[in-house]
């Protein structure tokens, strides 16, 4: 059986600077989170020991090539929800923590959103007058420079990488249907803009190889790092870094439960024989995009042609006689995966009668028909900035100022639970335990990261605890344990470690 897919979300932020000429991004990011961690939180640092970017899913060491620079000297934290909180290059970065379901990583997703906007207040407060920090959930700065949200979901080692992205590379080429964030224009220097006055994707301008391991430069539809952050012999970690950030719940939960759902087909069995593979997977991104109305015909490896919703078709009957015969209990919760399954079938059937029937649910569909309106009434180009400006508003997190907010999109969690979320942890994942760790040993705690904790008792040598299944470190194994101890050193002694 497929194991549990364990997943989570990593945005990075657009960041802007008013009041400022030529502002640095990469000073602004390091205010925004250290304003929110001085006078909010509190900071635990990251430790970068057991990263290793550069090893390759297909089984070698990527050495000649220079690996992710990682700024270890900038602001880079965990908080008590469990979450990292970074300055990644030249963008603020929120890591969700270890969620069991898609509807949680939902919640821990838009937590990251409230802990951003928390941090603009916090920062407003140490700016001169006259001067704030704005941040944006999209993917584009429109100046030929994109930036990432990669999603995370925990995989069966035993599973051939091969296997997985030649069954998972049509789905995700095609998933863009329901889970783009939608975009004026493009940004390609050799496509007219008047052959693509709109898209459907952020990201897919930016794709130019099928299978990689870069995630800047020459990106892959599906990324081969290897670093489970997580016992190794057991679990991989499948990086998707082709996703676009999404304002709809709707699109992330779809975009993620589909995903996971996906993923533990492929480890049962359930896709072997689909007759899905694309002829020409990167250029194929960038057509389905394009194309508004999903009529676009495209071209299988096999020479036969289908359309991106017939695929996406193809794969739901898979899916449903995927639960009939192995249940949906990988995704962490049958009762909301069969609710996803359906969302599904409904959201595919509503896209294929009429796209802005989809358009109070999805990213692209509601952005779509919010520019498309003030297009015509102002009888404007598609090229005329205020367009583009009316896309980037779309995705400011300010209530006050977005235009998603103005919209009435469908939810999929609760105010209330967003707001827990922001300073408690999953508690069905290892997740937990750090977060726990955090609020209560605070100050013993030197540094932390996804699979270990390293705590400093005042006396030679740090203390390691670690964390290398992503399922233990629950409520339900850890949190009797951390009531009773009450003090670091209590615990690790209780831990043995």
């Amino acid at each position: 059986m497929a194991v549990a897919k364990v997943c989570g979300v990593e945005t990075e932020y657009g960041i802007q600077t008013v009041g400022v000429a030529d502002a640095n991004p990469i000073t602004s990011s390091s205010m925004l989170v250290n304003s929110y961690v001085t006078q909010i939180s509190k900071r635990v640092g990251w430790d970068f020991d057991d990263e290793s970017p550069m090893v390759d899913a297909r089984g070698f060491q990527r050495e000649f090539l220079l690996g992710p620079e990682v700024e270890t000297h900038l602001v880079n934290t965990v908080l008590t929800n469990g979450a990292r909180y970074y300055v990644d290059h030249a963008h603020p970065e929120y890591s969700s923590p270890e969620c069991l379901t898609p509807r949680e990583a939902v919640v821990f997703d838009k937590a990251g959103e409230e802990i951003l906007r928390r941090s603009m207040i916090a920062a407003s407060k140490v700016l001169p007058q006259g001067q704030s920090i704005v941040v944006y959930k999209n993917n584009s700065d429109r100046k030929g420079n994109s930036y990432g949200t990669h999603e995370n979901y925990m995989m069966d080692r035993n599973v051939p990488f091969a296997k997985i992205v030649e069954q998972v590379t049509p789905y995700f080429v095609t998933r863009q249907i329901f889970a783009g964030a939608g975009k004026v224009g493009t940004e390609m220097s050799y496509v007219p803009k008047e052959q693509v006055p709109f898209q459907i994707s952020q990201r897919a301008d930016f794709f130019e190889e099928e299978v990689g391991l870069e995630t800047t430069l020459k990106r892959p539809i599906v990324n081969t790092r290897d670093e489970p952050h997580a016992d190794a012999t057991r679990y991989r970690r499948l990086h998707v870094i082709l996703g676009d950030a999404n304002m709809s719940e709707f699109s992330t939960w779809l975009k993620v439960g589909v995903t996971a759902l996906i993923l533990a087909m492929i480890e049962d069995g359930a896709l072997d024989g689909i007759e899905a593979s694309l002829e020409h997977p990167v250029t194929t991104l960038r057509t389905i995009s394009y194309d508004v109305t999903l009529k676009k015909v495209l071209r299988l490896a096999s020479g036969k042609t289908i359309t991106a919703l017939d695929l996406q078709h193809r794969y739901l009957e898979r899916a449903k006689r995927y639960s009939q015969s192995h249940g949906l209990l990988a995704l962490g919760d049958e009762v909301e995966a069969k609710q996803l399954l359906g969302a599904w079938e409904e959201t595919l059937g509503l896209l294929e009668r009429d796209p802005m029937l989809a358009a109070d649910r999805l990213d692209w569909v509601a952005k779509y028909r919010l520019v498309q309106g003030y297009q015509q009434r102002h009888g404007l180009l598609w090229d005329d900035p205020k367009l583009a400006a009316i896309d980037l508003q779309y995705h400011d997190i300010r209530p006050a100022k977005s235009l998603f907010y103005r919209l009435n999109m469908e939810n999929v969690v609760s105010p209330t639970e967003i707001a827990d979320a922001v300073y408690e942890p999953p508690k069905r994942t290892r997740a937990y335990f750090r977060g726990k760790c955090l609020e209560k040993y605070g100050p013993s705690v030197a540094a932390a990261n996804w699979d270990s904790m390293i705590f400093d008792l005042g006396e030679d040598p740090l203390r390691r605890v670690p964390m290398m299944d992503p399922l233990r470190g629950s409520a339900e194994h850890v949190d009797e344990l951390i009531r009773e101890c009450a003090t670091a050193a209590e615990l690790i002694k209780r831990l043995g470690s």
